[in-house]
């Protein structure tokens, strides 16, 4: 009879999850009228190049800047882009290194913001095989730092609205290009824009800064290029390990040293992982991807009750993006401990970067740790931290005029929410909307993706078209 019993109820089960990955499939949408969108693509490209030449490289230590590269950068403007200059009204900020260009727009509404940065993160030239700031073109491919972060996104908004005047189109909104040159440093100039915006009462219908992008073979089981449009960013906490002793002469240790405990805390914090959270973005993805996913995935997707724990395992095994997905993650990144090899160091302490989900909070992650280490020896510490951004709203004209604008210019992608799992200046709108969008208009190899922020950036000639196509089709929605 108990068998009789167990075997109805796996009967009962398999049929709801057959039932349920059947259903599970893409939702269908009414088909649009395709609009094909012309611009100068050689003045694009030109432009670009310009951009790149300009040695905008920010430091933390603002002596090793050159600042000249940035007043050059900003001083060819007018002939790059002379259109928007003569249209825009600009305000400088503290430094030059925030712009923001205003659209008046022809009646007075809720205003749509278009983000980017022009400083670009430092090179090793030596290593480069490729000038690093000669924007060399070979083989339809423009090679330099920046083309990719993201002077390309930079030059994609102003070829845009270049491109745009020179055809009769002027916005039914204000429009605003807000630019900063100190992104890579955490540098102030978004958040002093942002507050512009308060101080002076503007509502946002739409703010849009690098973020996601149409890649390939991220998602497990789809074979089709992905848009991936990111709806809020984790947030950032680095966290400080101490440990003290009475140190002394390697000799005659202690049972435990202080490098001992710091590492035995790593060990510790490793295998544990924060909770898997599967709710917020993480969630929209999944529920959009699994649907074009293979069979097996897709009826994991589909009955996330019943096989919730395969995900989780499959993403702490798997690590990378996935995991980085669904759950607040820890890097330990440095240590340190005593300056001889026979000496038993006085402190020791390792530093840890955490990027935390949406659930989290800088507090409930410390409070995390410590239960994981379980040491009152080892003292954590917050360094700097800054809690997940908001979720922005999917449901609003924002959400559907960058979407529609990732269809058309990439034919056959598909388009899904995400978590970024970066930091990126646009964080600092989450103060004033929950319509922050982050997409960084560009279709990216896995090879290509690696040269951020590494060596030998570089971008394909359609790419640079591609993006001015995307910021003309979302601007005309504006």
């Amino acid at each position: 009879m108990i068998l009789l019993v167990i075997l109805a109820i796996i009967l009962i089960l398999a049929a709801i999850v057959f039932i349920r990955t059947k259903n599970f499939n893409p939702i269908e949408e009414a088909p649009r009228k395709y609009e094909k969108i012309k611009f100068d693509e050689k003045a694009a490209v030109k432009s670009l190049a310009e951009l790149v030449k300009c040695k905008t490289v920010s430091y933390y230590d603002h002596s090793k800047e050159d600042n000249k590269e940035f007043k050059k950068l900003i001083a060819l403007l007018p002939k790059l882009y002379p259109n928007v200059c003569k249209t825009l009204t600009l305000k400088k900020f503290k430094g030059d290194r925030a712009l923001l260009f205003h659209w008046k727009g022809k009646v007075k509404g809720d205003a749509a913001v278009f983000m980017a940065h022009f400083d670009v993160v430092p090179v090793v030239e030596d290593e480069w095989t490729k000038p690093a700031f000669k924007a060399l073109i070979e083989d339809g491919v423009m090679w330099g730092r920046g083309t990719l972060d993201t002077k390309v996104t930079f030059n994609g908004i102003m070829s845009a609205a270049e491109n745009l005047i020179k055809q009769g189109f002027k916005p039914d909104s204000d429009v605003y290009f807000a630019f900063s040159g100190g992104e890579e440093v955490s540098g102030p100039g978004a958040q002093m824009i942002v507050d512009y915006f308060k101080k002076n009462n503007i509502n946002l219908s739409m703010v849009i800064d690098e973020g996601g992008a149409v890649v390939k073979d991220i998602f497990p089981g789809v074979k089709e290029e992905c848009g991936l449009i990111g709806i809020a960013e984790k947030g950032l906490l680095n966290l400080k390990y101490d440990v003290k002793s009475s140190g002394g002469h390697a000799s005659a240790p202690a049972p435990h040293t202080p490098v001992g405990i710091l590492s035995r805390a790593c060990a510790a914090v490793e295998d544990h992982p924060f909770k898997m959270h599967l709710e917020g973005p993480a969630a929209l993805m999944f529920d959009t991807l699994g649907r074009r996913s293979t069979t097996l995935y897709k009826m994991i997707f589909a009955n996330l009750w019943l096989f919730k724990p395969v995900l989780d395992i499959i993403c702490k095994k798997s690590g990378g993006e996935l995991n980085a997905l669904v759950r607040t993650t820890s890097a330990f990144t440095q240590m340190e401990g005593s300056l001889a090899p026979n000496v038993v160091p006085p402190t020791a302490s390792m530093v840890a970067n955490l990027r935390l989900n949406p659930s989290d909070t800088i507090e409930s992650a410390v409070e995390y740790i410590n239960s994981v280490v379980k040491n009152p020896d080892v003292k954590v510490s917050v360094l700097e931290g800054e809690n997940p951004s908001r979720v922005s709203r999917i449901d609003v004209n924002g959400y559907k005029w960058i979407k529609e604008a990732v269809e058309d210019t990439w034919r056959g992608c598909v388009v899904a929410p995400y978590l970024m799992v970066q930091c990126s200046d646009s964080r600092h709108y989450s103060e004033i909307s929950d319509r922050v969008y982050r997409f960084s208009a560009m279709d990216l190899t896995a090879e290509e993706r690696k040269t951020i922020h590494g060596n030998d950036e570089h971008i394909r000639i359609e790419t640079i078209h591609h993006a001015v196509e995307f910021f003309m089709r979302v601007m005309k929605n504006c």
